[in-house]
C-alpha cells in the first residue's frame, strides 16, 4: 500500500515550497517532487500536446510549459483537459515512487502542490509552506514578471494560502528571510525524527 510514511508537502504559487524542498533534502528528508514527474510526462507527451493544443507550445520535443500555462490559466476548458490528461499519470508514478520509499519504513515527503485541491492523495499529515497573501503576491510578481491582474488570475486558481494553513498537521513560515526558513525546516525535521525515532 503507498503513502504510509508519506508526508504531504504543499503550499501556494510563490510561498518558496521548491525552496522547503531543497532545504528538507540538505537536512536529510527524502523528497518526491510532484512537479519534476509533471514536467517529464508532459515532455514525454509532446506530441499529445501539439496535437491538442497547437504546435506553437512545443519546441525541439519540449513543451513551452510558460506559454502552455498562459493559454490554460485563461481558459477553463483547455486546463480541465490537461489536468484530466496529467493527473491520473502524475499519480501513478507518484505512487510507484511511493511504495519504493514506504520499504525504508521512515517518513518521507511528497511534493504535491495541489493536495488540498484535488483531494487525490490519501495522505494523513501534511505540512504546509506558508506565506501571507500580500508577500505572495509581491513575491510571485518579482518571479514571474506577471502583472498584477495575471499574477492574481494564477494565485485565485488555487485555494487561499490561509485555508490551507488551517487543514495542515504541520506549517512551516516563509514570510522572513531564508535564515529564518532554515531553522524553520530544521525545527521541522526534528519534530519529525522525534516522533518516529522514538
Amino acid at each position: 500500500m503507498a503513502f504510509k510514511y508519506a508526508i504531504a508537502l504543499t503550499g501556494g504559487i510563490a510561498t518558496g515550497k521548491s525552496t522547503v524542498a531543497s532545504l528538507m533534502a540538505l537536512n536529510g528528508m527524502r523528497v518526491i517532487d510532484a512537479d519534476s514527474i509533471s514536467h517529464q510526462i508532459l515532455d514525454k507527451h509532446s506530441d499529445w500536446v501539439s496535437e491538442t493544443f497547437g504546435a506553437e507550445y512545443v519546441n525541439n520535443g519540449k513543451v513551452d510549459r510558460a506559454s502552455l500555462g498562459a493559454m490554460i490559466f485563461s481558459n477553463p476548458e483547455k486546463k480541465k483537459i490537461l489536468e484530466d490528461f496529467l493527473h491520473p499519470k502524475i499519480r501513478d508514478e507518484i505512487q510507484m515512487q511511493s511504495i519504493k520509499q514506504d520499504g525504508f519504513e521512515f517518513p518521507y515527503l511528497i511534493d504535491i502542490p495541489l493536495f488540498f485541491e484535488n483531494g487525490a492523495y490519501d495522505i494523513k499529515d501534511s505540512v504546509v509552506v506558508y506565506t501571507p497573501s500580500d508577500v505572495q503576491l509581491d513575491r510571485f510578481m518579482k518571479r514571474n514578471k506577471y502583472s498584477k491582474e495575471e499574477s492574481l488570475k494564477r494565485i485565485a486558481s488555487q485555494m487561499p494560502i490561509d485555508e490551507k494553513k488551517a487543514k495542515a498537521t504541520w506549517v512551516i513560515d516563509n514570510s522572513k528571510n531564508l535564515k529564518h526558513l532554515q531553522q524553520e525546516v530544521e525545527d521541522f525535521v526534528e519534530i519529525i525524527k522525534e516522533k518516529y525515532l522514538k
